[in-house]
């Protein structure tokens, strides 16, 4: 007995874990510097573990209650109706959910390339396919409503990222609105805002009372540091806000996962500590790195630097984890997580010493 044929499923490629790493090389992991997943160097807010530990003696019971209260919650926090909030176990989550809402077999989705593979990946789990429309290097990655649109060819489900990963580039907003006009009346364009938090761009759940052809990801995994609790939400139109329950994963979301994100939200303090370090890391990154870069809207900065893979590779020797961006499709760059002063001076200086010793950098 086999499974079916998962032929067409290349699997995600996600950044090396530090205890991964420090066991290859017989290292301590605390001698890592780990900047190749994006993750909140600061961790999440106390008050988050606070609720987490709080939290322990309840995990026998189902999270009935705290997803409703987080729930709430966010509707408070966008000005939406509580049906219009859809939480999920991390944002990619959410991409299954409106994946099932919205695509019969065979449907089609358009992502950007490069960009996140799950956007395929849960296309094709659900018996639809993925096309792609260029985010180029030769443009400085912009992003466009024309640029979606020479590429659209009626596809159920249209992915934007911004800012997008591994770029940092943002989608404006007046481009979302000039794409939401444009496209089908059959199509939903999917805003995917998992690094939302960094940038003062306005956020399109602002454009959810005039779209109804629009929905918005979201995530606790980088500014609010929950990575490790996979908790994320979409907020979609009030329209068809009731699929959720039709849709949704009984109980997905954690007991743990939802008590930390509703204390997450209390603490903006911690969230704005983390932004204001992410900008001083992205600056630092664009200043003294010997390779060329982009502007980034996010945590992270796309560098060029000839070979990716054995950049990243010689950088790992010497603890300091980054990712390759070969599987991005990009193979002559490397993207660098925004980490503390310590960590982000420390990942220039080793990046500066292989850059100049490696012959196709």
């Amino acid at each position: 007995m086999q499974p079916r044929d998962l032929s067409a499923h290349a699997p995600y490629v996600p950044g090396r874990g530090t205890e991964e790493v420090a066991r290859d090389l017989g290292l301590d992991p605390e001698d890592l510097t780990k900047l190749s997943s994006n993750e909140n160097p600061h961790g999440a807010s106390p008050k988050a573990v606070e609720a987490i530990e709080a939290a322990a003696p309840t995990v026998s019971v189902y999270p009935k209650t705290a997803h409703t209260d987080l729930t709430d919650e966010l509707a408070e926090k966008w000005d939406l109706e509580s049906e219009q909030v859809w939480v999920s176990p991390g944002a990619d989550g959410s991409i299954d959910y409106l994946t099932r809402a919205m695509l019969e077999p065979g449907d089609e989705i358009l992502e950007p390339h490069p960009g996140f593979s799950y956007y395929s990946m849960s296309a094709r789990y659900h018996h639809g396919d993925a096309n792609q429309y260029e985010v180029s290097k030769a443009d400085d990655f912009e992003q466009t409503a024309d640029l979606v649109l020479d590429a659209y060819d009626g596809e159920r489900m249209v992915y934007l990222t911004t800012p997008h990963n591994p770029t940092g580039a943002l989608f404006p907003t007046d481009e979302i609105t000039k794409l939401a006009e444009k496209v089908d009346d059959h199509t939903l364009i999917i805003v995917d805002e998992a690094y939302a938090e960094y940038t003062d761009e306005p956020s399109a759940i602002d454009l959810l009372s005039e779209y109804d052809n629009i929905a918005v990801l979201r995530t606790f995994s980088k500014a609010y540091g929950l990575a490790g609790l996979r908790i994320g939400y979409s907020c979609v139109p009030e329209s068809w806000a009731d699929a959720y329950a039709r849709v949704n994963t009984p109980f997905a979301a954690s007991e743990v996962a939802c008590r930390a994100a509703l204390a997450a939200l209390d603490d903006p303090e911690h969230v704005e500590k983390s932004v204001e370090s992410a900008s001083w890391a992205r600056d630092y990154l664009r200043d003294e790195l010997d390779v060329p870069t982009w502007e980034s809207a996010g945590n992270f900065v796309l560098a060029e630097v000839g070979d990716g893979t054995e950049v990243s590779q010689a950088a790992q020797r010497e603890g300091v984890i980054i990712r390759d961006c070969t599987s991005f499709g990009l193979p002559e760059c490397v993207r660098i997580s925004c980490g503390t002063e310590e960590q982000t001076k420390r990942a220039v200086e080793v990046l500066n010493r292989i850059v100049s010793e490696v012959p196709t950098a």
